[in-house]
């Protein structure tokens, strides 16, 4: 298990916004989860350049130190293997009961997905680093429930296979429904299906970055610009001089790593 240093935690509990650590009840995570949310990107930018530099080892951020080290560095966040990791060795150092869930996105019967649960007064909440819905999701097995909101819908639906979350695509007003398997699994299973994720995933081919605002989700897929709120979903192509700046001022990427993933033609 990955134990963070107290000061790193400070920096990343600044860098999240939050002035004081948050309490151990449900208004505390929801606090902490929100900060995440709208602070931490879900992208595949450092996989990216691993992947198109033929980098060998560990594919980056699947330690949370190091996933930690870039989001203060350059504002990069990863995918959901490496983002759960970091979130739940961060809510572990707050002191939250946390465990690591592996989930079937677009339920495929595979475990192609890194998601976290979390214990508090005899309650469960799902808190998932890529589905980036804002609040703590009430996990119950035995009789569906949604969260109503017109940017980031949730809808529980118990099965016999396991319990099924339908949330609010990006790109779309569509919604995809997510599994959850086994539980709860360690981290080294983290880092194995990460690796797995090396040779088969829909975020190695080209570019994606979302990230949460007030009322608004914004995304680039390739060198589309999605934008998302209650009025429903927008799109716009950019070209090669704007997508680099949008990264940088909307998303607050760092210029030196954007620079670096369009060295490698990996913009787009």
């Amino acid at each position: 298990m990955s134990e963070l240093a107290p000061g790193l935690v400070d920096r990343v509990l600044a860098k999240l916004g939050l002035a004081s650590d948050p309490e151990i009840d449900v208004a505390g995570l929801s606090r902490l989860y929100l900060a995440w949310c709208r602070a931490v990107p879900f992208d595949n930018v450092r996989k990216r350049i691993a992947l198109l530099e033929g980098r060998p080892g560990l594919l980056p951020g699947g330690r949370p130190e190091d996933f930690f080290s870039a989001f203060l560095e350059h504002g990069a966040g990863g995918t959901c293997w490496p983002s759960s990791n970091a979130l739940h060795a961060l809510l572990g150092a707050c002191g939250f009961e946390a465990r690591r869930i592996p989930a079937s996105m677009a339920d495929r019967g595979e475990p192609n997905h890194g998601s976290l649960v979390v214990r508090l007064a005899g309650q469960e909440w799902l808190v998932d680093s890529s589905i980036l819905n804002e609040l703590p999701i009430p996990l119950s097995r035995h009789r569906p429930s949604a969260l109503d909101d017109a940017v980031h819908p949730i809808r529980l639906e118990p099965a016999d296979a396991g319990l099924s979350i339908h949330w609010g695509r990006s790109v779309s007003s569509d919604t995809m429904p997510c599994r959850l398997m086994d539980d709860p699994v360690d981290e080294a299973f983290y880092l194995e299906r990460y690796e797995i994720s090396r040779g088969v995933s829909v975020f190695n081919a080209s570019l994606y970055v979302r990230k949460n605002f007030p009322g608004r989700l914004v995304s680039f897929a390739g060198n589309t610009r999605f934008e998302k709120t209650a009025s429903g979903v927008t799109s716009r192509a950019l070209d090669s001089d704007e997508l680099p700046d949008a990264l940088v001022c909307e998303l607050g990427l760092s210029r030196a790593i954007v620079a670096r993933l369009a060295a490698l033609g990996g913009l787009g």
